[in-house]
């Protein structure tokens, strides 16, 4: 996401600054991330369904400046109330079936979801999960790859980018070998994105500043979100709610991650704790940590 400090002039000031721990000291006062702030609107899902217009001004006056949504097209509450409190809207999460499971070659029913898209002035759609069969083997990976290749090429006429959201199950190894992730890696086209969950991939363990870095140009979008400290990595048997963390209560370091992500030409960041007993209590922690740094 975003910081206040100054760009680090010199390697020396760079070490020291890791070394002090000072996350995000790197970034330039003017970096993107900072400046166009998001949050993924799932995280506050809870407020949103009883007061969708009214969570949304507090967004905004949180700092936050862009959304990213979930469920579209089906989320028009979203939508109007993230343009009443004047947050912009880039990315949204949507309804994936109709690209990975596509009913018929043409991609009929992604292609009305891509009108909607460009209609409200989207630039980037998410796939936000698989469900079984579509990750169920190699061959299932290259089959859900081909699918989402063919939707890209869809969205690129329509002026908007596809990527892929990821969890930890895909970096699970498989019984043929590799991974799930590796297989995209390798299949995906040019015009196929990747937006990189760093709690997920963290969860995984795999450090998150070196996948973006391998995927450098491919990456439009990060999730960031804070693991518990005490959370032993890789784990692929289930997350409780208590290891999603506010950003900077957890074990991940977001400097490198950050930085990495300029130089890879990361378009987007977006704040996200899936779980919380408080979720406004928690995304306005998350801001104001970045804030004080």
């Amino acid at each position: 996401m975003m910081n206040r400090r100054n760009f680090l002039r010199t390697t020396t000031a760079a070490a020291a600054a890791f070394s002090t721990g000072n996350a995000f000291a790197a970034l330039a006062a003017d970096v993107q991330y900072r400046k166009n702030i998001g949050i993924q609107l799932y995280t506050l899902r809870g407020p949103l369904g009883k007061d969708p217009a009214g969570t949304l001004v507090k967004v905004a006056e949180m700092g936050y400046k862009q959304v990213e949504m979930y469920g579209f097209p089906n989320c028009k509450p979203l939508i109007d109330g993230s343009k009443a409190a004047g947050l912009t809207m880039n990315s949204t999460h949507f309804n994936w079936d109709s690209a990975v499971n596509p009913k018929d070659a043409e991609f009929s029913d992604f292609r009305k979801i891509l009108d909607q898209a460009k209609e409200i002035g989207l630039k980037h759609l998410v796939v936000p999960s698989l469900m079984g069969g579509n990750r169920s083997s190699a061959d299932a990976w290259k089959k859900t790859a081909e699918n989402l290749n063919k939707a890209a090429e869809h969205a690129k006429a329509a002026g908007i980018e596809l990527g892929y959201h990821n969890h930890a199950f895909e970096f699970q190894p498989m019984k043929e070998g590799g991974t799930g992730y590796e297989i995209f890696m390798k299949e995906f086209s040019k015009d196929m994105k990747f937006e990189v969950d760093v709690f997920w991939v963290k969860v995984a363990g795999i450090d998150p500043a070196e996948l973006i870095t391998k995927l450098s140009g491919r990456v439009t979008q990060l999730h960031l979100k804070d693991l518990k400290k005490d959370f032993k990595t890789p784990n692929f048997g289930g997350v409780s709610g208590d290891a999603y963390k506010e950003l900077g209560n957890g074990q991940i370091e977001f400097e490198p991650i950050l930085a990495a992500a300029k130089k890879a030409g990361v378009v987007h960041c977006h704040v996200e704790q899936d779980v919380s007993p408080d979720p406004l209590a928690s995304v306005k922690q998350s801001i104001e940590w970045l804030a004080k740094l």
